[in-house]
C-alpha cells in the first residue's frame, strides 16, 4: 500500500506495472510505502473503478 504524491492517491500494488521489469512491482514515480497487503492479493484483480476497497490497520 502506498501513497502516490503526484496523483494525490493511495495505490494498491499487487502485480507488475508498466515500469516493472519481469514480475517485480515498480511504481512509475516516487511512492511513499505506508503498509502492505496481508492475504490473497489476487482478489484485487476483480476490483473495478466503481468498487470501494476498505483499508484497515492491523
Amino acid at each position: 500500500l502506498g501513497y502516490w504524491p503526484p496523483g494525490q492517491a493511495f495505490c494498491l500494488f499487487f502485480g507488475p506495472t508498466p515500469a516493472s521489469q519481469g514480475d517485480e512491482i515498480r511504481p512509475a514515480s516516487e511512492v511513499t510505502v505506508i503498509g502492505k497487503i496481508i492475504g490473497d492479493s489476487g482478489v484485487l484483480k476483480g476490483v473495478s473503478p466503481s468498487n470501494s476497497v476498505l483499508i484497515e490497520t492491523v
